[in-house]
């Protein structure tokens, strides 16, 4: 239905008893390509994300680690599994480890595009759309079959299973109408679908309007079809 997955995930370099890692190396050679590329993506995220293979593979307590002779360095992972990924010469140069605190082997690490989160919680249906479109120009920058003959629809917003307060709603002229909150993936492949989802469909506003959250939610993933 859409797609915003980058990358196959990175091997695992070695296991650990209690956890594993992977090369530093290898993320940072996937991660620098949106960094290089030159056009549009001021509306984009990129991050790296540590998805569950399959449902069993736990995201709560999961912890990520930058580590190396000369770094040490603690990667935050939001309820997603994703993090910023710090581009740093130094942890490249010694193949630094992305260590994880679980069995690496059962999650993988996949670079992710989403549209920027606003403080303000306020979306111009105009700049949702000149998003995903600069999301869908990126794809096809990295992986043109895998959106061949596709097009933008719209964006999901994805909210924590147990916030109970999730509110998106729409605004165009004398329309407002809060989106339909679902159970879903945040993401694409994703096996984790337990998050709660609103869906903007570019169609329902043909020109103007915005889209109002309540509150931050944890991402916005354009819509491809």
């Amino acid at each position: 239905m859409f797609a915003m997955l980058l990358a196959a995930g990175l091997p695992a370099s070695a296991q650990a008893q209690d956890g594993g890692w992977v090369s530093y190396r290898d993320a940072y050679r996937q991660m620098v390509v949106f960094e290089k590329y030159g056009k549009p993506k001021q509306l984009l995220q990129s991050t790296l994300q540590v998805a569950p293979r399959d449902k069993s593979a736990p995201l709560d307590g999961l912890r990520l680690t930058l580590s190396g002779k000369a770094t040490q360095l603690d990667l935050p992972l939001d309820a997603t599994g994703r993090t910023v990924f710090p581009l740093l010469k130094a942890a490249y140069d010694e193949n630094a480890a992305l260590v994880l605190n679980q069995g690496v082997a059962q999650y993988a690490f996949k670079p992710r595009i989403s549209v920027a989160v606003r403080p303000d919680g306020v979306y111009e249906a105009a700049e949702l759309r000149a998003a995903c479109e600069q999301a869908l120009a990126y794809q096809r920058y990295i992986a043109p079959a895998s959106v061949a003959g596709k097009k933008c629809v719209g964006v999901r917003f994805a909210y924590p299973k147990d916030d109970a307060n999730v509110v998106v709603r729409l605004r165009h002229g004398a329309q407002d109408a809060a989106l339909r909150v679902e159970q879903g993936a945040a993401f694409p492949g994703d096996a984790v679908e337990h998050f709660r989802i609103a869906r903007y469909r570019f169609a329902e506003t043909p020109a103007g309007g915005q889209v109002f959250t309540h509150h931050a939610p944890v991402s916005i993933a354009p819509v491809f079809e």
